[in-house]
């Protein structure tokens, strides 16, 4: 497991190593090129042109103090300079720079030493049009501390951003790397130590390691109950296959029973596609765990049963989909009194619905919407997304695993049926959500390396969620 910060707590956490720890914001830059330098010189040959292109801020005294060491390596070094006033920091290191400047964008290597993590509007204008170059030069890219232009706490892109080949974390690994569209384009990314001390986290991000403690050996002298029953309220005439993926998707998650409620016209589908569950014209409310709304459809009626369910049932209620969308069309106020737990399992759409905020303001504020939205109304939020993020207000986790193949139809489907059996067979929400979303995930990973991302099919996943999990058991049981 590991950690990931936001901007605003890598500023206190320089300011404190400053102030605090007595370590000058001129030595924090000579580590941080350093560092930089070295990952340089782990990618390049002697005969390599190396281009590091400075901009005005410290990102930029970074980068000249990189140079200066990649020169004393014997390296064939220019920097690029632009941009207006420089900061006092890169001001000071840029005088220090003896070397030869580039007028034009071109290297076999070029050092993006831009924009740090404390870029607060779009990178536009001549900034733009350097970005742009560095993305089309075909050299190897290295991004000091992020790619200049993204958003270190939502991965957001503010007008353009570099696509970087490799991305070298200074101090610690930034929430934007994991979100939106930091895996597109940080490359791999290597985190540098300089020293810099900082405090709590944005988000903890999950290994194979740690999700395998969620699949503990299990006892010889078991029996169905013994593993929880997971009940699915799914499916209408139109969304047959919604209840076909979420039942069969619970039936791989380890729970002992599997039951489904549904409409009379989706039963024979069911019947014939997942004959081990057990068809109901109603709920158990026995059950360790429900997951409603996969395919529901939207009316008072279905509102009905799940503000009953948030009354009366005292387990873990998952809501989904039509579920969702149910609460965003007659309110949310049920979720106040409810007696269960309740984990929602919006995409980006789902929760601007829900919450009232744009899908805008979301995308700009992921993390902090996300927890403000789970402690305000008690509850674990699944928040879908390239990475999706697992909050109970308290706790946050980022996923990392899965691809693009997940964006298909169905995909959110088998979450929610997986989550449900997970939580059924003993999980806390907070942990079903996070085993949930890593494991299908890693299928979803496993499934593309064979088909690719363009041809899996939710029912590919779903067919190499046995395989996924033996590989977490299997990483886990090598520590």
């Amino acid at each position: 497991m590991y950690k990931v910060f936001t901007a605003e707590m890598m500023r206190a956490a320089d300011e404190y190593t400053i102030k605090e720890l007595g370590i000058s914001s001129e030595e924090l830059m000579r580590r941080a090129g350093f560092a930089i330098a070295e990952e340089v010189a782990s990618v390049a040959d002697v005969e390599d042109c190396i281009l590091v292109v400075c901009g005005t801020g410290n990102n930029g005294g970074d980068g000249y103090v990189c140079a200066r060491e990649l020169l004393s390596r014997g390296f064939r070094v220019k920097v690029y300079a632009f941009g207006g006033r420089l900061s006092p920091d890169c001001e000071r290191e840029k005088n220090k720079f003896s070397g030869t400047y580039a007028s034009t964008i071109e290297g076999d290597i070029i050092v993006d030493c831009i924009f740090g993590t404390g870029l607060s509007r779009p990178a536009e204008g001549v900034y733009a049009d350097v970005i742009n170059v560095i993305n089309s030069s075909g050299a190897y890219v290295v991004s000091a501390d992020i790619p200049s232009g993204l958003s270190g706490d939502s991965g957001l892109i503010h007008g353009a951003a570099v696509r970087a080949d490799k991305t070298v974390a200074i101090g610690e690994l930034k929430a934007g790397f994991v979100l939106g569209s930091g895996y597109d384009m940080c490359g791999t990314v290597v985190r540098r130590d300089i020293g810099i001390v900082a405090d709590g986290a944005a988000a903890q991000v999950y290994t194979d390691e740690d999700i395998a403690l969620f699949y503990p050996s299990r006892l010889r002298n078991s029996h169905k109950g013994t593993f929880g029953t997971a009940t699915l309220a799914c499916g209408s005439g139109n969304y047959i296959g919604a209840a076909i993926m979420s039942v069969a998707a619970a039936l791989r998650s380890g729970c002992g029973y599997v039951k489904a409620v549904c409409p009379e016209e989706v039963r024979p589908a069911i019947a014939s596609s997942c004959p081990q569950a057990v068809l109901q014209s109603g709920f158990d409310l026995t059950s360790s765990a429900i997951a409603f709304g996969m395919g529901c459809g939207v009316s008072e009626e279905v509102y009905g049963s799940l503000c009953t369910l948030l009354k009366d049932y005292g387990g873990t209620l998952i809501i989904d989909a039509d579920g969702l969308n149910c609460l965003a069309e007659y309110g949310l106020k049920p979720l106040k009194t409810a007696v269960c737990s309740v984990i929602l399992t919006p995409h980006v759409k789902e929760f601007s619905r829900i919450s009232g905020h744009s899908m805008a303001q979301i995308l700009q504020n992921p993390l902090g919407l996300s927890k403000e939205f789970a402690s305000e109304y008690g509850v674990t939020l699944v928040l879908k997304g390239s990475g999706t993020i697992i909050t109970d207000g308290a706790r946050t986790a980022i996923n990392t695993r899965g691809c693009s193949a997940q964006a298909k139809a169905g995909s959110g489907d088998m979450l929610s049926g997986y989550m449900c059996g997970s939580v059924a067979r003993g999980l806390s929400p907070f942990d079903g959500a996070v085993c949930a979303a890593y494991t299908l995930g890693a299928a979803a990973e496993l499934a593309a390396g064979e088909l690719t991302e363009y041809c899996v099919t939710a029912a590919d996943v779903l067919a190499k969620i046995p395989y996924a999990v033996k590989d977490i058991i299997l990483s886990g049981s090598a520590f």
